[in-house]
């Protein structure tokens, strides 16, 4: 967590850095042999001494710098591979005034970042974990297959729900980070929003396609939508009126569905 200080406002980032290797270290594993290896902790404390030489303004730029260092200093190393996953906060708010040192989190949402750094060639990707989406209107799923196992229903108006991950792959590292991933986002949940769904997949579908209509800059972008199913009670059973406004949410078992759409 790096919190620079600020008179009347403070700022927040809250990262979790994954690194990892892959190189010319076979002899730390047939002899025994750790003078090419870097230890581990070294690893972790150079995540703390570049994040203390400058403010950390966007995951995937702090990547960047992070394998950078580390192929500049690692002559057995091929790739350096940086996950980044940055915890989002909010000053909180009490009306039109925000609390310039008091932050809340947003939710179980979380933004996310992938470096892979090759001697030679360097992938810059991004992402979001654990969107909590829910559209209650223009879903849909029917003509599906049916056997004697089948017991779903057909329904043309159904709750759609998902925990969306999305993660993308941007053609070149010559990106504003921040705006072209509020600019994903922002397409993703308009797309989810406008959409009439006649599955899961359907609608997955249309959102891969609306970012890579709307964004240039993104490749290729993979999501994974599980199907958070709301199963409807019926209430007449209790002797009230029953106007389909009571449902439960139900974890398992539940459809999982993902896709990648290129360009």
């Amino acid at each position: 967590m790096q919190l620079l200080r600020r008179p009347g406002r403070d700022a927040l980032r809250d990262l979790t850095v994954a690194i990892s290797f892959r190189g010319q270290f076979d002899e730390s594993y047939t002899d025994g042999d750790n003078s090419a290896v870097l230890p581990t902790d070294t690893m972790k404390n150079t995540v703390y001494a570049l994040a203390a030489r400058e403010p950390v303004h966007e995951p995937e730029t702090f990547g960047l710098a992070l394998a950078r260092h580390f192929l500049e200093r690692n002559p057995r190393l091929r790739r350096a591979r940086i996950d980044l996953t940055e915890h989002l906060w909010g000053h909180i708010a009490r009306g039109e005034r925000e609390y310039g040192h008091a932050f809340v989190r947003k939710g179980g949402e979380a933004r996310t970042a992938a470096i892979q750094a090759h001697r030679k060639r360097l992938i810059v990707g991004a992402g979001i974990a654990d969107l909590l989406i829910l559209k209650s209107a223009h879903s849909a799923f029917s003509g599906f297959p049916r056997d004697e196992f089948t017991t779903l229903p057909e329904t043309r108006d159904r709750i759609l729900a998902t925990s969306l991950t999305a993660t993308w792959r941007y053609g070149d590292a010559d990106v504003e980070f921040g705006s072209a991933w509020r600019a994903v986002r922002t397409t993703l949940l308009d797309v989810f929003a406008e959409h009439h769904s006649e599955s899961v997949q359907h609608t997955l579908y249309a959102m891969g396609q609306g970012v890579l209509d709307a964004i240039p800059h993104v490749t290729a972008i993979r999501l994974v939508m599980p199907n958070k199913h709301h199963l409807p009670i019926d209430v007449s059973r209790f002797g009230v009126e029953d106007r389909h406004e009571i449902f439960v949410a139900t974890e398992e078992p539940h459809g999982l569905i993902e896709a990648t759409i290129s360009r």
